[in-house]
């Protein structure tokens, strides 16, 4: 059984942005509009991705 990966993408700048949710997205590693990394679907990442919901893009690899 192989595990589910996430393909996280910020398509939104962090200008302007709260200090927690610039925290969150640094500690995710992105850093740049467009920068793509790929996760595994764990509970932790799943939180994380729900906070800055409205900045990313995800795709279910």
């Amino acid at each position: 059984m192989t595990e589910k990966k996430l393909r996280v993408t910020l398509v939104k700048s962090m200008i302007r942005q709260k200090k927690d949710i610039k925290a969150t997205t640094l500690a995710l590693g992105l850093r740049k509009i467009n920068f793509t990394k790929e996760f595994s679907d764990t509970p932790q990442v799943r939180g994380m991705l729900f906070k800055v919901k409205h900045m990313i893009r995800v795709e279910e690899i």
